[in-house]
């Protein structure tokens, strides 16, 4: 066979040529699609998970995260026959400045730390405080609190703890320490009261939501499904029950406390929806007619003295029409919150309903917005008529009187416990904010600069467990209560 002639060659070398380049063109269009794939999966998982974490809150997050394993399977088959409606789960809204969502990952990453289990014998618990002792006193969401030793030790229920009703999202939720406690033994809780004649008990979650928000807002004025409260009471010298149990605030909020510079306190509470004409994630329309509706009722932050009087600068006292003890409104579940240690600031977080959890910086006499406005849109899940993305209020994100969020998640992480880190066993977390995800199953580190995010870090996800409770403790140790346990960082050796 004759050679071929320099010209044929060069277009034979040329036919060569293209051929490679379109095959490198197609793994590049494979490698593509897989990426996309990929990504179509990890927003799937995410979904998913936001889903259980939807679901788990309309169970029983007050139940032992240990019983929550036994839903798995049907979670696992919930999620799977829901997965193509979930791919359009949420619609990722436009943030109202840069940094406001999706911050990049840290310069520096947190270094190597060591996780140690103190106990895994406690079940939902939701709280904990460091004792001078030098042991810890532990909350459980189903109306018991505990003496954790640090050797692990777990001790029996501590005796008279006031009856608490357990009932969808309520139960018993956070304990603070008074300042002088080495002193006086004082402590304030926080927990959901049964009406008069009930007797504690679990009930199951549709007393709750169901058989509350099908009803007419007459027939829900009606109804005593029990209240929220804040007791002090007097720890015994020996660290096994409560005495002199006073409730201080009856009707506030039932989530977090922190102590105010000023040795105020600050209690969190969730959006009362069955006083008023809204629902769990809100409904299709805004109650800017009439904002005390939601001075009131949505979820707020209450200010109270130590005895539970109202402070004198409480920034509602000239209403009539707002209860004396509101600070700030508009928010729809706060479960985490702290004192900025460079602002003395209250800071927030506040579970969203489909997407659009959020971190706030509370201020006196501000709004937050839910159910006005939110990043978030109503569930999925819920809706009977098949609609997708049903917008909250108004519909928008913003709104004029309403203060933005200093942070937001979609989809949802269930953002939890929060806590400033000051402690010197960790130099590089020093300012950070970490937030402890359910849902997420995370650590969250956040890097600031002021009152902006410029960093986000995931942390502890190989755990994959509910992390509830974020506290830093005497020895600069972070401490997590989760559905594991309560659990020790220190750095690695």
């Amino acid at each position: 066979m004759q050679s071929a002639g320099p010209r044929k060659a060069g277009a034979l070398a040329a036919s060569h040529l293209a051929l490679r380049f379109a095959g490198l063109r197609q793994q590049r269009h494979h490698r593509r699609r897989s990426k996309q794939q990929d990504q179509r999966k990890r927003n799937d998982v995410a979904s998913a998970v936001h889903l259980s974490a939807v679901y788990t809150r309309l169970t029983n997050p007050a139940i032992p995260d240990t019983m929550h394993k036994s839903m798995k399977l049907t979670t696992v088959i919930l999620v799977a026959s829901l997965l193509p409606a979930l791919r359009a789960e949420t619609p990722q809204p436009k943030p109202a400045f840069p940094g406001q969502t999706k911050a990049p990952a840290p310069a520096k990453p947190s270094p190597a730390f060591t996780v140690e289990t103190i106990t895994g014998r406690i079940g939902g618990a939701w709280s904990l405080a460091f004792l001078p002792d030098g042991n810890f006193l532990v909350t459980e969401g189903i109306g018991t609190m505990r003496i954790v030793r640090p050797d692990g030790v777990v001790s029996a229920p501590l005796a008279g703890v006031p009856p608490v009703k357990v009932i969808a999202a309520q139960g018993l939720h956070d304990v603070v320490l008074d300042p002088a406690f080495a002193q006086n033994r004082l402590l304030y809780f926080t927990y959901f009261a049964p009406p008069p004649g009930e007797d504690a008990a679990l009930w199951p979650t549709e007393f709750f939501y169901e058989k509350v928000w099908t009803k007419s807002l007459a027939e829900r004025r009606t109804m005593n499904l029990g209240m929220e409260r804040v007791a002090r009471a007097r720890l015994s010298d020996d660290n096994k029950r409560l005495e002199n149990v006073q409730v201080i605030l009856n009707g506030g909020g039932e989530r977090r406390l922190v102590w105010a510079p000023d040795g105020t306190l600050y209690v969190t509470g969730a959006d009362r929806f069955r006083f008023y004409d809204s629902d769990l994630d809100g409904v299709e329309h805004d109650f800017t007619e009439n904002p005390d509706i939601r001075r009131n009722f949505s979820g707020r932050v209450s200010r109270i003295n130590r005895d539970g009087s109202i402070p004198k600068d409480n920034p509602w006292l000239n209403r009539a029409t707002v209860a004396p003890d509101t600070f700030a409104h508009g928010l729809r579940d706060p479960e985490g919150a702290a004192i900025n240690p460079a602002t003395g600031e209250l800071w927030a977080t506040d579970h969203g309903p489909q997407g659009g959890d959020e971190i706030n910086i509370i201020r006196a006499r501000k709004d937050y917005g839910w159910p006005d406005v939110s990043y978030g849109v109503q569930y999925d899940v819920r809706r009977t008529d098949g609609r997708k993305n049903v917008p909250v209020g108004n519909g928008t994100t913003a709104m004029e009187g309403v203060e933005q969020p200093v942070y937001f998640w979609v989809p949802s992480i269930a953002p939890s416990g929060m806590m400033f880190y000051t402690g010197d066993l960790f130099p590089g977390w020093k300012g950070n904010l970490f937030v402890g995800a359910l849902a997420g199953q995370q650590l969250v580190r956040l890097v600031l600069n002021g009152e902006r995010v410029v960093a986000e870090e995931k942390l502890l996800l190989d755990l994959k467990q509910r992390i509830r409770d974020v506290r830093q403790g005497p020895d600069g140790a972070v401490y997590l209560l989760t559905s594991g346990g309560l659990l020790r960082l220190t750095p690695k050796k």
